[in-house]
């Protein structure tokens, strides 16, 4: 079964189609990059997954139909995302952003927080314990009572990925992770890609520009073009296909 099934997945605004019958899956454990031209709908279909949008189509999350629910519901049902551009809470420390990813965790009521009763405390100490726990995952333990304005940009783009993986997901979507970010900071973040998929065995839908980390590692390709298929399969079929070659990549196949 597979943990995410988009069917014939469709989205217009007025008279503009953004997606036109796009259906794709991604498997737990499986790292799939969707890629495709600037404007191809790959942010698009990430926000219809995430509730951000509401499209036409069935989108199935390990068999339940979770189109047209509100982006709560659908991250409480166990979907986290991240940005193209990190997102964070500028004046919170890391770990304070991190505990927001928290948030449809929690099981308190509002009447014990105001006494902070017993199972309040609980709770607050289980929470923290996770967000601790993801920042040694990721690598942020350091800087866990910094203020977040203060780091630079490749440290943020992490600690949305510790945010997203605060919320114990069953799926992670990735927009554009290693956008803005130095070679160093995307050799690192590629290492961080590695460990979610091994050791989390989580699923993921993955937007990528960069082809060289495509082919390097994801599972399997699905390339878009003015919102329709164009291509799906392993990285040497998809980057060799004169139809993506023409499309987006360049005049050459990648070797």
């Amino acid at each position: 079964m597979a943990e995410l099934a988009v069917e014939r997945l469709s989205l217009r605004f007025g008279g503009l189609t953004v997606l036109t019958d796009v259906s794709l899956h991604v498997d737990a454990g499986e790292l799939l990059a969707l890629i495709g031209p600037n404007g191809a709908g790959k942010t698009s279909v990430l926000n219809c997954i995430s509730g951000i949008y509401r499209g036409e189509g069935a989108i199935r999350l390990r068999e339940q139909n979770i189109n047209g629910k509100p982006a709560h519901e659908i991250a409480r049902l166990g979907v986290a995302r991240t940005f193209q551009h990190a997102e964070v809470f500028s004046q919170m420390t890391v770990l304070e952003n991190v505990l927001t990813g928290r948030h449809s965790c929690i099981a308190t009521n509002v009447l014990a927080e105001m006494f902070f009763l017993p199972s309040v405390k609980r709770e607050e100490l289980r929470h923290r314990e996770a967000a601790e726990k993801v920042l040694g995952f990721v690598g942020l333990v350091a800087y866990r009572h910094t203020q977040v304005g203060a780091l630079p940009f490749g440290v943020q783009k992490l600690i949305g990925f510790a945010r997203a993986l605060a919320l114990e997901p069953k799926l992670l979507l990735l927009d554009e992770p290693s956008a803005g970010l130095n070679r160093a900071e995307r050799e690192d973040l590629a290492r961080l890609i590695l460990r979610i998929k091994d050791e989390l065995g989580l699923a993921m839908i993955w937007i990528e520009h960069d082809m060289q980390m495509v082919a390097d590692l994801a599972d399997r390709l699905h390339v878009l073009d003015y919102g329709r298929t164009l291509g799906i399969g392993s990285a040497t079929d998809v980057l060799n296909n004169p139809a993506v070659i023409a499309a987006y990549i360049g005049t050459r196949p990648l070797s």
